[in-house]
């Protein structure tokens, strides 16, 4: 399986769909508003959701749509990233709610050599977020800093870190 390119391996136009999707829990959502504060009772709150809001129940909080969708896109973008240097834009386009199933898949807009050095290239690259009717929920776009063919041999090939097994007795 692959994660994540180098900068020769990216083209401009090229779309990848990210897969699998992932359907929003209840509790993914709440895990979310705990660990990051976010305590808006549109988000926790039912009785408010379906009382006092347009929606008449529970968003998803839109920076877990937006988590989610980044992580999705992490093995075919970013999985050999030397740095995320700029989220550009950032639209929650329509709610998610808990039982919907969101998708992604991210177009490559632009990519250009680094300036300071020739062993990285920045990737600009926008993704897109869909639940499972189509509707688009989330679109962002952002720069990515990704290594050359030369980093990843200079550096010691593909997974560099990754222990070699040792079995007893050999």
């Amino acid at each position: 399986m692959q994660f994540g390119r180098t900068y020769e391996e990216f083209e401009v136009g090229a779309v990848y769909k990210h897969w699998p999707g992932k359907t929003v829990t209840e509790y993914d959502d709440h895990l979310f508003c705990l660990l990051t504060m976010n305590h808006h009772p549109l988000h926790m709150d039912t009785n408010y959701a379906e009382k006092t809001t347009d929606f008449g129940k529970n968003v998803v909080v839109g920076n877990y749509v937006y988590s989610l969708l980044l992580g999705m896109s992490v093995p075919d973008i970013s999985g050999k990233a030397i740095a995320n240097l700029e989220i550009e834009s950032l639209k929650h386009v329509a709610p998610t709610f808990h039982g919907d199933t969101i998708y992604g898949q991210t177009t490559v807009l632009d990519k250009w050599p680094s300036k300071s050095k020739n062993d990285r290239g920045i990737v600009h690259v926008e993704t897109k977020g869909y639940k499972q009717d189509g509707t688009l929920v989330c679109v962002f776009r952002r720069k990515v800093m990704v290594p050359t063919e030369t980093y990843i041999k200079e550096r010691g090939g593909e997974q560099p870190g990754r222990p070699e097994l040792k079995e007893q007795g050999k």
